[in-house]
């Protein structure tokens, strides 16, 4: 019977992701973010680690638990990111049918030395009429307003968790929101960097600038900034920024 695991018990699951990677994973297995279900807590043969847009399924695809967390998913809202190994794969486009879209995420590889003077310079070199601001309890009140910034902070529930765990910055222009980079998610000695630009300022640095200043943040911290590309251009800017690209990697996308 498929379960919700309590943060504390979470570690134990381990195992059922290998050597994953993928920081949201982390975040959810420390127990700091997210959510896990698995069939049976500690003696568990297949796991779904949920969090922010996206779903992680480990273990066992074919055990009897993995139907009961592929209908767990069912009752997901469209959207849901949903990945995990070729077999996992192979079961939710059989289960899910037409009801799921393949989509292709581009991995960055972790450990890069970042240049900081290279940074400091894009950093600053926001275009005149921006000013860049750390996100703070008011700017988080915006970015959850604004609709197209919500994920700069949404993930952490509530202010207290974002200024305790998350860090980022905006671009504002007139006050109002232009762009930003913000943490997606937490874990343990790192952040997974999220980057949006509103539509009409994009094309003018703000995304590389927003991007730098909070990688500086995290390396003044002690913390690593994970980064994962959604698209080619993410990409683009992720190696910009000083990341190598990775592997391209497959996903399933919920309708």
């Amino acid at each position: 019977m498929v379960q919700r695991i309590p943060a504390q018990e979470r570690g134990a699951l381990w195992p059922l992701f290998g050597d994953t990677q993928e920081t949201m994973v982390w975040s959810c297995l420390q127990g700091r973010m997210g959510e896990v279900l698995a069939d049976r807590g500690e003696n568990a043969a297949c796991a779904l680690a949920l969090l922010g847009d996206f779903g992680f399924f480990g273990g066992d695809a074919c055990s009897p638990g993995a139907g009961e967390l592929l209908g767990y998913v069912a009752g997901l809202p469209a959207g849901r990111i949903l990945t995990g190994g070729r077999e996992w794969l192979a079961r939710l486009e059989a289960y899910f049918g037409d009801r799921v879209k393949a989509v292709t995420r581009y991995a960055i590889c972790k450990g890069t030395e970042f240049d900081r003077g290279k940074l400091e310079k894009l950093a600053g070199a926001l275009p005149e009429g921006f000013v860049m601001r750390q996100i703070d309890r008011e700017l988080y009140g915006q970015c959850l307003e604004s609709g197209w910034a919500a994920d700069f902070v949404s993930c952490f529930g509530g202010w207290e968790p974002y200024e305790r765990w998350g860090l980022g910055f905006v671009a504002l222009k007139d006050g109002a929101l232009a762009a930003g980079a913000s943490s997606y998610t937490a874990y343990e000695g790192g952040i997974e960097i999220e980057v949006d630009t509103k539509e009409e300022f994009r094309r003018q640095g703000l995304a590389a600038a927003c991007g730098a200043r909070l990688i500086l943040a995290c390396l003044d911290r002690g913390l690593y900034p994970s980064w994962d590309a959604a698209n080619l251009a993410s990409v683009g800017l992720a190696e910009k920024l000083g990341y190598t690209p990775g592997e391209e990697y497959r996903c399933l996308v919920l309708a």
